[in-house]
This record gives structure tokens, C-alpha cells and sequence, in this order.
């Protein structure tokens, strides 16, 4: 995804949270990574602090591992910028 392309779906997201969400909300968030401990913790750290609720699952091989992030956030901006922080992580994607 390019930078205007990507800027477009945080607007679509939030406009879509704005609708659908009353705030402050608990927001649920998942990602799939490589198996990797330091790609999982920059994840974790990411929350840190946050109160999250992480819960993670390796694949049946244990190549990926799938992580659930359950936090309560003020608004989505929050949301947005916790998605932005995880996308510099290598190799995740959000589901």
C-alpha cells in the first residue's frame, strides 16, 4: 500500500469507528507474525502499560503466531495509532 492509500484506510477506519463505536471503547486488535521473540516483544511492548489483554497462538507448523490484543482505548485516533506503531514491525500483518 502506497502512503495515499494507506491514509485512506485509517480515514475509511476512522469514520467507521466514529459510526459504529461508542467511545471510549475496548477495542480488539489482530495481527499475524512470524514466529520470531523479537518481532512478538516489539508487539508487546507496543502495549505496554496500556492494560491490554494479550493472548498469542503459534500456527500448527509454528512458523506464524497469531496475536489478540483486547485494550480499552479513549477514541479512535488511539486505535490508529497503535495500528500505525505495529505496522513498522517486519513481516505483520493486521487482520
Amino acid at each position: 500500500m502506497d502512503k495515499d492509500d494507506t491514509e485512506a484506510f485509517y480515514a475509511r477506519l476512522k469514520e467507521q469507528l466514529l459510526e459504529n463505536t461508542s467511545w471510549p471503547s475496548t477495542y480488539l486488535y489482530k495481527f499475524i507474525v512470524p514466529t520470531d521473540e523479537k518481532r512478538i516483544d516489539q508487539i508487546h511492548s507496543i502495549f505496554d502499560n496500556t492494560g491490554a489483554v494479550i493472548e498469542s497462538k503459534k500456527s500448527k507448523k509454528g512458523t506464524y503466531t497469531s496475536i489478540s490484543i483486547t485494550v480499552h482505548l479513549k477514541n479512535p485516533d488511539e486505535v490508529i495509532a497503535k495500528y500505525k506503531e505495529v505496522s513498522l514491525v517486519e513481516g505483520v500483518i493486521s487482520l
